[in-house]
């Protein structure tokens, strides 16, 4: 093969986490390799990752790591044995980045500064070689004859090798992740599994009352996806433990998934880390029909335990007014809107309060009922489930099944993870198997 015939050895279609580690790598082996970012720089959505700090992996164990991608994470055995957290701590040691680790085993720059993991990889490209086109559009990846890859863009074609594709997802599109890689792939012959909205806030039905407690910030609640009807749910099956990825037990109808943690009210519906958590599984369900969420303010205690401190306060101080008793219970913003809710007028004494009224407390308390209504669109969403179906990837060399030379790395695959560091970790390690197996692969042609 004449190598004065092509542009590059390898042309890697995205410049985001996956693709810098890829060209990088592909580099390093030895191809010349060609960089094409559509934005106006590369990075950018490392750069607005972790508020801006940018969550790099975690210290969880294997095991545990694999668990949080769901059932397509045995995918990622192959990268991982290749390049996983040990691999990816020293190569941003050896680029001057120091690390540190934080609650929940959440790693991040010690700088705090998402920009500097932007400038290793920079550095990391310069010394070997990488050529970086931006405002470079891929528009189409076609395989000739001869067998080089023709990549037509915005700004030009290029015949290379071999050809990555790291185009994201399509969630981030400021960022540059539109799903282009998705009508990409299709063109050369791949299976695209529907994407969907992963790791995103969500809209309820009952937007009055969710935009009543909008702002409102929790702590230590419980909130569990059940299939079906808000109302038709006996609150006693909400559990007293996590149900979803990296949790051994599994769920039994109608519960999809729960969840403790911290969230939010919105002016549309509910959001934060638990309500991210449940996203996905949520919005797979709303395929199969109605999807509600109850929320459990009071997770500490059982409902009998929650009736027992109730009577005892109303006893205690029968004159206060209810809304000064639910102060005891609940944020100032939420009294209202869940006194309603119950039926209960905050304005009476305690003393005048029945068991009947005392039980609707009880259950505003332990399983406040949203029926959802969809996800926010993909443009809202941190991540982006499905893409590339891994059955045509190689996942030793994340090398094409259908098309030789073609190699695909990153979240334009159909591989997501809940939030901690998982997504870009999966992100680094598929990029540096396929910049690697990408370059052995141009090598051994090149030599044909």
């Amino acid at each position: 093969m004449d190598r004065a015939t092509m542009d590059a050895d390898v042309v890697v279609a995205g410049g985001g986490a996956a693709g810098l580690m890829a060209a990088g790598r592909a580099a390093e082996r030895g191809a010349r390799v060609l960089l094409l970012e559509k934005m106006e720089g590369c990075g950018k959505k490392i750069l607005v990752s972790g508020k801006t700090r940018c969550n790099l992996t975690n210290a969880a164990d294997l095991k545990s790591f694999i668990a949080m991608y769901g059932p397509n994470g045995r995918f990622l055995h192959g990268a991982f044995s290749r390049f996983f957290r040990p691999e990816l701590l020293a190569f941003f040691k050896r680029h001057d980045l120091a690390t540190k680790v934080e609650r929940g085993g959440r790693i991040f720059p010690v700088s705090d500064d998402a920009r500097d993991v932007v400038r290793a990889f920079q550095k990391y490209l310069t010394q070997n070689s990488v050529r970086r086109l931006l405002h470079a559009r891929v528009t189409s990846v076609t395989r000739r004859p001869d067998s080089l890859f023709a990549v037509e863009t915005t700004g030009g074609r290029y015949l290379a090798s071999s050809v990555i594709l790291a185009t994201g997802g399509a969630s981030w599109p400021a960022t540059g992740s539109e799903g282009d890689g998705y009508a990409l792939s299709v063109a050369l012959g791949h299976t695209i599994v529907k994407p969907r909205p992963a790791l995103v806030p969500l809209v309820v039905r009952e937007q009055a009352l969710a935009r009543s407690m909008q702002g409102v910030s929790l702590r230590n609640v419980r909130a569990t996806a059940f299939q079906g009807e808000a109302g038709a749910i006996d609150r006693t099956l909400v559990p007293t433990c996590d149900y979803g990825r990296g949790q051994s037990k599994k769920p039994l109808p109608p519960l999809i998934e729960s969840r403790f943690g911290e969230m939010l009210f919105t002016h549309f519906g509910l959001g934060g880390p638990i309500i991210l958590l449940l996203s996905l599984a949520v919005v797979d369900a709303l395929e199969q029909g109605p999807v509600s969420i109850l929320i459990d303010l009071k997770p500490a205690v059982t409902p009998e335990q929650l009736g027992k401190r109730l009577q005892k306060d109303f006893n205690a101080t029968g004159k206060r007014k209810i809304a000064t008793i639910w102060k005891d219970y609940l944020p100032a913003r939420m009294i209202d809107p869940l006194a309603a809710l119950s039926g209960v007028d905050v304005n009476k004494q305690a003393h005048q309060v029945g068991a009947v009224e005392r039980g609707k407390m009880i259950d505003a308390l332990k399983a406040l009922r949203f029926n959802i209504q969809a996800p926010l669109p993909h443009a809202k969403a941190i991540v982006t489930a499905g893409g590339v179906a891994l059955g045509e990837i190689d996942p030793r060399t994340l090398a094409s099944k259908k098309v030789p030379g073609l190699y695909f790395c990153g979240e334009v695959m159909d591989v997501d993870a809940d939030t901690g560091g998982y997504n870009l970790q999966a992100a680094f390690s598929t990029g540096y198997v396929a910049g690697e197996n990408a370059a052995a692969f141009a090598t051994a042609k090149n030599r044909s």
